[in-house]
């Protein structure tokens, strides 16, 4: 019976992190890391990735980064195929690259829901199906960590923020998560999400100036925001082998908002 800190090790595994170069997915890329993980890390934008990755060492992380936009279908089969070269095979895959965008319903530009659910939801099947055919389902052996949000268990309440194509694209991130957990049960693969609330982020700063972080915190049962540690845990949990018996699930890291 292994211990509990055996449990939780990633020693000797390697990791591919989409959306990795900063906020959330930085901090689950470093999380990663730092329980012994070698980490590939991937966005758009190359200047991003080096200031992560030179973080990312700096903490004693074996990191390298993949530039690569993955609301374009000819980007991921490439990214895909480059990170496996570095990492021989892929034992863990964060899909957490995402976008927003905030209109009314009734006037929300088509190229607008189309940009979101193209890189929310039809990337994230993309990358998932590359990798598991590639290294996951051969090997009988893998780990999948989609990013929901609690955006995708309710709607928005009135008169704030109107993210439409968002809340439906993490919506259906957490029954993408259910229906390939059911699937690629039988190969060793466990495929769960995590569905942050309220983050200091790129993505969240326009909510943020709108709704103001007192108003944001207090909506929550612990009274706080999240910070750059809240998703640490979950990750390696999910990540590691003291999460190989959950699978399909999808855990809200929101202080509470969701509970009440």
């Amino acid at each position: 019976m292994r211990t509990t800190q055996e449990l939780f090790s990633l020693a000797g595994k390697t990791a591919l992190v989409t959306g990795g170069s900063r906020g959330l997915g930085l901090q689950m890329a470093q999380a990663l890391g730092e329980q012994g993980a070698k980490v590939v890390i991937s966005s758009r934008k190359q200047s991003d990735l080096d200031e992560a990755v030179a973080h990312l060492k700096q903490c004693g992380i074996e990191a390298s980064a993949i530039a690569a936009d993955l609301s374009k279908d000819a980007h991921i089969g490439p990214m895909v195929d480059e990170a496996l070269k570095r990492l021989g095979h892929i034992d863990i895959l964060i899909n957490n690259a995402g976008a927003s965008w905030g209109a009314p319903a009734e006037d929300y530009p088509v190229e607008a829901w189309d940009k979101v659910m193209n890189l929310n939801i039809r990337s994230i099947f993309l990358v998932t199906q590359a990798v598991g055919k590639l290294s996951m389902i051969p090997r009988k052996y893998g780990r999948v960590i989609n990013i929901s949000s609690i955006a995708g268990l309710s709607g928005n309440p009135a008169n704030t923020i109107q993210t439409v194509a968002y809340n439906t694209s993490k919506a259906a991130v957490i029954n993408f998560t259910r229906t390939l957990a059911g699937e690629w049960g039988r190969y060793g693969i466990t495929i769960n999400s995590i569905a942050p609330g309220f983050f200091p982020s790129k993505m969240t700063k326009g909510v943020f100036e709108a709704l103001g972080e007192d108003a944001l915190a207090k909506d929550a049962p612990l009274g706080r925001i999240g910070d750059n540690e809240d998703l640490k845990g979950v990750t390696v949990l999910f990540a590691s082998d003291a999460g190989k018996h959950i699978t399909g699930q999808t855990l809200a890291v929101d202080g509470g908002v969701s509970a009440v």
